[in-house]
């Protein structure tokens, strides 16, 4: 049993509610944000059955004024703020030339800027007491853009970028407060199923396909190691990164051929389908969507480049270099 103060982001559904569940399972008190009420309150009955303390609150990522109020909050009734972790996220699923400006800017908003709100919430009572850590759950997309993502590619090479540059700062002034990045592979979370999405078919992340459970020991893991840059989960997001290292032309034309097949159904997509864009999908007239989405059958529990990113051995090494030798294989088919 632990008695930490965690706050997660996006904690309503996916990746951001089984990291939620995974601190609760440590006995810690976990302050879970997000839009929707339905999955907050479900969520909560999650994390209080695995042993941990939970405080729900409604908070929009991209409203900076919310998110500070929502750490004062949490730091007047649960404590301090020991780990603060940055889930929260939204996207359209489109080429480019079919996204508004609104669109782009709203995914902005959310998948970055949220990050950026978080993380100065957080800092603003870390610093001062020169302690706790702060984990941005990022994405292979975070270095390597695909079709039909722009906006979320693009928020989370911002991200990207935003980290660094912050980490850089606190090595600078040797403060004990530490930030570090979690990289994603394709995750069953539900907002395969609520997405905004102008495709011919629903869409679909690209297999392999992992569990957010595994995704959020991961985290976890991070949250409790935090001096390394980041970790990665899934082999394909180490093999994604060093491709596009080193033979960057190669990917653009493997995608270019691939990408926009591999991230559709065959079930074609309907209007009138839930949109979590602007509306929280769990929301006053909609439902809750759990941890998982739709693809259990296609989801992998165990990833040895989980424990590879997680240790600095030949083995962990060699797990990479295969991959990528696997991924560069495939990208000149």
């Amino acid at each position: 049993m632990t008695d930490r103060v965690v706050v997660v982001t996006g904690a309503s559904a996916g990746v951001g509610r089984a990291v939620a569940g995974e601190f609760g399972a440590c006995g810690d008190a976990v302050a879970l944000l997000a839009r929707g009420q339905k999955g907050l309150d479900a969520a909560a009955i999650e994390v209080r059955s695995a042993g941990g303390t939970a405080l729900t609150l409604a908070v929009d990522a991209s409203q900076p004024e919310d998110v500070m109020a929502a750490a004062g909050r949490i730091e007047q009734e649960l404590g301090p703020i020991d780990i603060w972790v940055n889930v929260a996220f939204s996207s359209v699923f489109a080429p480019f030339t079919e996204i508004s400006p609104d669109e782009f800017r709203r995914v902005t908003e959310v998948s970055y800027l949220g990050y950026v709100y978080g993380t100065r919430a957080a800092l603003d009572r870390m610093l001062p007491r020169n302690r706790g850590t702060i984990v941005q759950v990022g994405s292979a997309l975070a270095y390597r853009g695909i079709p039909l993502q722009s906006a979320y590619c693009g928020a989370k090479h911002a991200v990207q970028g935003f980290n660094e540059s912050l980490r850089c700062e606190l090595l600078h002034s040797r403060s004990a407060v530490r930030t570090t990045m979690v990289q994603l592979p394709a995750v069953n979370t539900p907002q395969f199923d609520w997405v905004l999405a102008r495709l011919p078919g629903r869409p679909q992340p690209v297999p392999p396909i992992y569990q957010p459970e595994l995704v959020a020991k991961a985290v976890r893991f991070a949250a409790e190691h935090p001096r390394r840059r980041e970790y990665w989960v899934g082999e394909t997001t180490a093999a994604t990164l060093l491709v596009n290292a080193v033979a960057p032309g190669l990917l653009d034309r493997y995608l270019g051929r691939t990408g926009y097949a591999s991230q559709q159904r065959d079930e074609a997509h309907h209007q009138g389908l839930p949109a979590n864009l602007w509306e929280p999908a769990d929301g006053p007239d909609g439902r809750d969507f759990g941890v998982r989405g739709s693809f259990d059958d296609q989801s992998h529990s165990a990833s040895p480049q989980v424990w590879a990113s997680q240790h600095h051995g030949l083995l962990g090494l060699g797990a990479l270099a295969a991959a990528a030798i696997a991924a560069a294989a495939a990208a000149r088919r």
